[in-house]
């Protein structure tokens, strides 16, 4: 796969995946394409060497793996992580706001999205939908996947005339300013249940009125990604951070056919703390390794064998604000992947993972950058410190420069995501 056939399924994927459970969703049906099988995490497993696997937590968590010959104690496992949530607004359990203005659903804010870049977008409504459905023996939970797919809301700023400061300072107050306007007064088919339903029924699963229906709903830039730039060098659009990862990844994945055995964990919840059982703070990697590890000593010896590559976006070097980098470690974009440091173990580099890694992009022919935040200012953190105390397995965290990080759109580089996609399948053909 070159370059341009990359990018271009990547700008596919980023816009099939406006909700972790539409991203896992993809991805499973990608890794089922080829070859790899399912797993239920409520059922025994019977792992087979030389062979390929996939299992979810809550349909927006989801581990890969290949398995080769020899025992993973004898060989490590080459392992990488991302997440698959984005911040964005999601829409409260009894979301209906009806006033004189018109019919406005009430959100929360997920997560530490620039919030002044939601305005005066066109907003669409995605996630999952949770019915009771009538079995044999009891009833059971069904879920469904719906993503409208067409400019559905808008959250309109005020008028300059009414704000004469707004450009000089802004403050967004999300109880009362976020809601995005949906209709025009008494206009819906009745309360947000009810539209639900109707879309479904349109999309062909019926559910029964008065039935019972619970939702996780979030809303989305309904604008396509793309490629821009003059020498078409950016890829712009919404949840570049941390999508791109993820899809990259499991293309990686998907080229494994070294002895060594390979993984992916893409964890939700990573933007607001990883701490459930989704999270990289749960026990979803951990399980799965017992499973495919029973006896500790050996999964101890795995593990010390073992390196994760936790890959989460970076800070590239922003032309308007290059006072907020330490002058040492500015990435740009299309300049490759960044080895993001931090002394304070927000990310979980050190320098024998460091030295793997640039060891990784040397063979494969990619260059590599490194980041730290400047002394005076705190960074974020990943999920590279969390599955690394963890699991004890050392761990690396690398990402691709963007720029615009958080906001509705943000700004990549269209060679970094292949870079980064290079160096990965040179990683997972045994390059620990």
């Amino acid at each position: 796969m070159n370059k341009i056939q990359f990018n271009e399924k990547l700008l596919t994927f980023l816009k099939d995946s406006p909700t972790p459970f539409h991203a896992v969703a993809s991805l499973v049906s990608l890794l089922e394409s080829e070859g790899f099988q399912r797993l239920d995490e409520t059922e025994a497993w019977d792992v087979q060497a030389n062979s390929r696997y996939v299992v979810t937590r809550n349909d927006a968590s989801l581990i890969a793996f290949t398995t080769g010959e020899t025992p993973f104690c004898e060989t490590g496992i080459a392992m990488a992580g991302a997440h698959t949530d984005s911040p964005c607004l999601k829409v409260k359990p009894v979301p209906d706001m009806a006033n004189s203005g018109g019919a406005r659903l009430g959100v929360e804010v997920y997560g530490s999205p620039l919030l002044t870049t939601w305005f005066d977008r066109d907003l669409s409504l995605a996630g999952r939908v949770s019915t009771i459905r009538q079995g044999e023996n009891r009833p059971r939970v069904e879920h469904t996947l719906i993503d409208f797919k067409r400019p559905l809301a808008i959250i309109p700023n005020l008028a300059i005339h009414m704000d004469r400061e707004a450009n000089k300072s802004r403050s967004v107050q999300n109880q009362t300013e976020l809601p995005p306007l949906l209709a025009l007064p008494e206009s819906l088919p009745g309360d947000i249940r009810e539209v639900l339903r109707k879309e479904l029924a349109d999309q062909g699963n019926a559910v029964e009125s008065g039935s019972t229906l619970e939702f996780e709903l979030s809303f989305y830039d309904n604008q396509a990604p793309t490629v821009t730039g003059y020498n078409r060098e950016f890829i712009t659009g919404a949840r570049i951070d941390n999508l791109l990862s993820c899809f990259t990844l499991a293309h990686a994945l998907l080229g494994a056919e070294g002895e060594m055995p390979c993984l992916i964990v893409l964890n939700d919840h990573e933007e607001v703390g990883s701490h459930t059982p989704a999270g990289a703070s749960g026990n979803f990697l951990v399980q799965v390794l017992e499973r495919l590890i029973p006896d500790a000593e050996k999964r101890a010896m795995a593990s010390a064998k073992s390196l994760m590559v936790s890959s989460d976006n970076a800070h590239a070097l922003h032309p308007a604000h290059p006072q907020k980098y330490d002058p040492s470690h500015s990435p740009h974009l299309n300049e490759g992947p960044v080895i993001k440091y931090n002394a304070n173990q927000r990310y979980a580099t050190n320098s024998a993972t460091a030295a793997h890694f640039k060891e990784i992009c040397r063979r494969a022919g990619v260059p590599v950058q490194s980041f730290v935040m400047r002394s005076d200012m705190p960074c974020g953190s990943t999920i590279g410190p969390l599955t690394a105390a963890i699991t004890g397995i050392p761990t690396i965290d690398v990402g691709v420069p963007m720029l615009a990080m958080h906001s509705i759109r943000e700004t990549a580089g269209c060679e970094d995501a292949f870079y980064l996609y290079r160096a990965m399948t040179e990683f997972f053909q045994g390059a620990v």
